[in-house]
């Protein structure tokens, strides 16, 4: 058999192990070494064969199909530098448990460190950033390979998809002639009679005496409180409402936790714990005895601090992926159980919670500073608490939002409410970097009803070329543009006191118009000019007839969003405190 006739069986048996893994979608950056993996993948019928040149933003639009349909997703590069601009993607898989399959071309072992042209090391090139790494054969016929090609695909689709799920590497060393032998007979291979490998994953539980061991522990710890952080599980947000029911626990539930939005039982949902948690009052008068904490750390600094400043309580942490999500060094107890388990087992052995003070508290003061937001809808300019605390009244039912990082998840976090419509909330909280916001979101957006994106203008002018995507693919996106004319997070934070280089190295101001980008793309782009204008723009987005890009402009001021901030901080910081004074 020729060498064209080897590279074709060999890789059609590896592309083929791809779809019956489960892999649906591909994303391909054009590349010479790359083109018999690609040229497989693009005959198979199949399999959806995306393209993008840019490396980077490639990665992260197959991170963003991966988070939305909860299915692993390919991506193949060329050799050099190509692999290398995956990095931050495959960085971002990792930390937040997105199973990715990164499949890389590379040279051959005799034109390594010879001086060959896009030659690098690609071994162990993504180091502890991948959960597996494999060094592939070159292209063979033989049985024996045929087999080896198919088993290494199937092992690491199911390395990428175990819990914690992440990023697998696979090395293809290539030699020319590079054209595959395509004709009608390359999907029709030989099958062994049973088949090839099937993988099976199981979930991580606890026996029943662990279970009743916890029970045990929270036997007359009525100060309660249950945290929820980043969680993508369906049935997730039922099992732990009833649990919260049980033992009359309040939720602090992170906009990521799927809990502020949806039809479960909201009745203990706390929603505004970022803002109240920052005065010394609340804090002290809501001490928990036991603290149960699902998911990933939350995005509040406010309860970061609070749950610091309770260290003596019993923190239990619970983690399906058998992680180790504790940066704050206060676990009392790792939980390796899957989450929605967990809480149904527990319910099962935990006898009910008949007092419901504390909850109450919780409660008296959750409300208090909900009253005290209403505040925001007397605010004239436009203004990034107000957006966000409009947004769950003004996107439609089965939306998926899509937040950037600094600034806008953390006004998520503060003023995004608990509401009764599925409102799917996304957000790249692995490494919590700004850069491939909007190819991730691009790539949810794929699969999405209607996706709505929030970043800042840094975060947007990061990642502009992403919009290329969108065009090429003709994907329905709404943009919503918070341009404040550089990083306001960093008015923020103690570099701010330090005005001398502050706009310099941190304010960084842009001066960009991005209309012009956004119609390079041939997008539609809207400079939203007072709130009325707002709210008609977002209404009228739910009967957009044309898929396409939609970038609506909101210009705020740094420093006037700084002042809004913490007048409104105050406010409720006072009523709280006049509240906890006159219980006390």
């Amino acid at each position: 058999m020729s060498h064209q006739e080897s590279l074709t069986v060999y890789l059609a048996s590896f592309v083929a192990e791809l779809f019956h893994t489960g892999i649906r979608d591909v994303v391909v950056s054009p590349g010479s070494r790359s083109t018999p993996m690609a040229m497989v993948m693009a005959e198979h019928p199949d399999l959806k064969v995306h393209i993008h040149v840019d490396e980077r933003s490639a990665a992260f639009f197959a991170l963003g199909i991966a988070k939305q349909t909860n299915r692993p997703v390919a991506i193949l590069c060329t050799s050099g530098t190509a692999a290398a601009n995956y990095f931050p993607a495959i960085v971002e898989a990792r930390y937040s448990r997105v199973p990715l399959l990164v499949l890389t071309a590379d040279r051959p072992h005799e034109l390594r460190e010879v001086g060959a042209p896009q030659a690098i090391d690609q071994i162990h090139l993504y180091g502890q950033h991948v959960k597996w790494f494999a060094e592939m054969a070159l292209p063979d016929h033989s049985k024996e390979m045929i087999h080896y090609a198919r088993t290494v695909c199937a092992r690491a689709v199911s390395i990428a998809v175990q819990a914690p799920a992440g990023p697998v590497h696979l090395n293809f060393p290539f030699r020319e002639p590079l054209i595959p032998k395509l004709d009608e007979n390359l999907f029709q291979l030989e099958e062994r009679p049973q088949g090839y490998i099937q993988v099976h994953n199981g979930d991580l539980i606890i026996n029943e005496v662990c279970f009743e061991e916890i029970a045990h522990k929270l036997i007359g710890k009525q100060r309660g409180i249950i945290v929820c952080g980043n969680m993508v599980s369906n049935h997730f947000a039922d099992a732990v409402t009833r649990l919260s029911t049980a033992l009359n626990y309040p939720i602090l539930a992170d906009p990521l936790s799927q809990l502020r939005s949806g039809i479960h039982d909201g009745a203990n949902i706390i929603d505004t714990y970022d803002t109240f948690l920052r005065n010394e009052d609340a804090k002290k008068f809501l001490k928990p005895d036991v603290i149960l904490r699902f998911g990933a750390m939350p995005v509040s600094k406010a309860l970061m601090i609070f749950l610091k400043e309770h260290f003596n309580a019993e923190q239990i942490v619970i983690d399906s992926g058998g992680g180790w999500r504790d940066p704050a060094l206060l676990s009392s107890a790792m939980i390796f159980c899957d989450e929605t388990v967990f809480c149904e087992k527990l319910l099962d052995h935990t006898n009910a919670n008949s007092d419901d003070h504390f909850l109450k508290d919780w409660q008296k003061i959750n409300d208090l500073t909900k009253e005290n937001m209403g505040s925001l809808r007397d605010i004239v300019p436009l203004s990034e608490g107000k957006l966000f605390y409009q947004l769950a009244e003004l996107l439609p039912d089965g939306a998926t939002l899509f937040v950037g990082n600094s600034m806008p998840i953390r006004d998520l976090d503060s003023f995004f409410l608990q509401n009764k419509k599925s409102i799917k909330i996304m957000a790249n909280r692995g490494a919590n970097g700004i850069d491939g916001t909007i190819s991730t979101a691009i790539g949810a957006a794929l699969y999405s009803k209607s996706l709505y994106l929030v970043l800042g203008d840094l975060t947007f002018f990061h990642d502009l070329t992403a919009l290329f995507i969108a065009k090429r693919y003709n994907v329905d996106i709404h943009i919503l543009l918070i341009n404040n004319n550089g990083g306001g997070i960093f008015s923020f934070l103690p570099q701010a006191e330090h005005p001398k280089h502050f706009e310099l190295l941190f304010g960084t101001p842009l001066d960009i118009d991005f209309i012009h980008a956004v119609k390079m793309f041939n997008g539609r782009f809207v400079k939203i000019t007072d709130w009325d204008h707002f709210r008609t723009e977002l209404k009228n987005s739910v009967k957009s007839l044309e898929p396409g890009i939609n970038v609506y402009e909101v210009v705020t001021d740094r420093n006037r969003n700084l002042d809004e901030h913490r007048e409104f901080w105050r406010n409720v910081s006072q009523e709280i405190s006049n509240y906890v004074d006159g219980v006390n």
